[in-house]
């Protein structure tokens, strides 16, 4: 059985224990892995017990062993994720669209009508699913939602209709007969 490989981790155990408490929970582990390593560093510890110490697999731990050796902590704190991936709209077509969606008398009856729309107005192609998606997440949307007004409604003719209907105002009733005891 070969001997656990002894590194030189040049940091103290307190500075690694306070770049721990600053990092993200990316970069964590492999702080963690650095921490066990110094504290075995005059006895030395294998992979596997790094690896069942921090709860990591081994071979991360020897990737980020090596990476130390060669980059130092400076290596080990960087990282390659881009994040998420950008809009598939800019700021100024998602507010086109989001004014498009809340205006009620748009006349938009479903997410077909509005990627026909928005191919005509953006000049570009837009998946089904990918603006139903971005509607939902973005906007609130809905797949099923209820009838709009009609585009030719004319509001003062409701209006005067919500005054003069009587169900509008509610009373109480007084169809209740008093009851008396004889």
């Amino acid at each position: 059985m070969a001997l656990p490989k002894q590194i030189n981790i040049k940091e103290s155990l307190t500075e690694l224990k306070g770049i721990l408490k600053t990092s993200s929970p990316l970069i964590a582990p492999r702080i963690r892995v650095l921490i066990a390593l110094k504290e075995n560093e005059k006895l030395g510890i294998s992979k596997r017990e790094v690896a069942d110490m921090v709860g990591v697999n081994h071979n991360s731990v020897q990737t980020w062993r090596t990476m130390y050796i060669k980059g130092g902590l400076k290596l080990i704190q960087s990282h390659n994720k881009k994040g998420f991936k950008p809009s598939i709209f800019s700021q100024k077509e998602r507010a086109t669209i989001e004014q498009k969606l809340k205006n009620p008398k748009n006349g938009l009856r479903g997410y077909t009508e509005l990627k026909a729309w928005i191919e005509q107005e953006f000049k570009r192609q837009v998946k089904y699913n990918t603006l139903l998606k971005y509607s939902i997440k973005n906007f609130g949307s809905k797949v099923k939602v209820a009838r709009k007004s009609h585009i030719k409604k004319d509001d003062s003719a409701v209006e005067t209709f919500k005054k003069t209907s009587i169900r509008s105002v509610k009373k109480p009733s007084k169809t209740k007969a008093k009851t008396t005891k004889k």
